[in-house]
């Protein structure tokens, strides 16, 4: 890569590291109308106080600690705050790769151990494979200090696209 190259995927590192510190705000570091207006509420939560320890071209590694509002009667986090802090961080790696915000079109999770109130998890996105304008990630949530495996996200992203949608009426089908 030329120092061009270089610069671009450290601005873009950059970026993801500082949006998956604080969802609330978007990439020009202004908070994000829908949070503003009380929406998106959990996909802020879920990440709320995380830690990015690296962030790389195709490669994000955070840590963040299991908050009560995220956890069930039972003390463990909840399966749901545990999928949208996986596409995050799905989110942010494939940002690092792609250079552009990205939505999910196909979504996997498997959960294998339970983390509880003030435990501190890990979480690391990695980007596994381009096809087309699509990225493929992986992410691993694991206990910090055990290294127990809690899931494991795989999906599927796009690039939000401003283009407009081909109008034609033929069809392959």
């Amino acid at each position: 890569m030329g120092d061009a190259g270089d610069k671009c995927a450290l601005r873009l590192a950059a970026t993801a590291r500082k949006w998956l510190e604080d969802v609330r705000v978007d990439r020009e570091g202004r908070v994000h109308p829908a949070v503003a207006s009380g929406g998106q509420a959990l996909t802020w939560l879920a990440t709320a106080g995380a830690r990015v320890s690296l962030a790389e071209p195709g490669r994000v590694v955070c840590s963040l600690r299991v908050g009560a509002p995220l956890t069930d009667a039972e003390g463990r986090w909840h399966a749901g705050a545990i999928a949208v802090a996986a596409d995050n961080v799905c989110a942010a790696a494939v940002f690092t790769a792609l250079g552009a915000d990205v939505l999910t079109v196909q979504y996997s999770l498997s959960y294998f151990s339970p983390a509880h109130l003030d435990e501190e998890v890990e979480m690391e996105g990695r980007v596994v494979g381009r096809k087309a304008a699509l990225a493929a990630a992986t992410v691993e949530v694991r206990k910090k200090e055990s290294g127990e495996l809690v899931a494991i996200c795989r999906q599927w992203m796009a690039p939000l696209s401003t283009t407009k949608v081909s109008t034609s009426t033929s069809s392959k089908l």
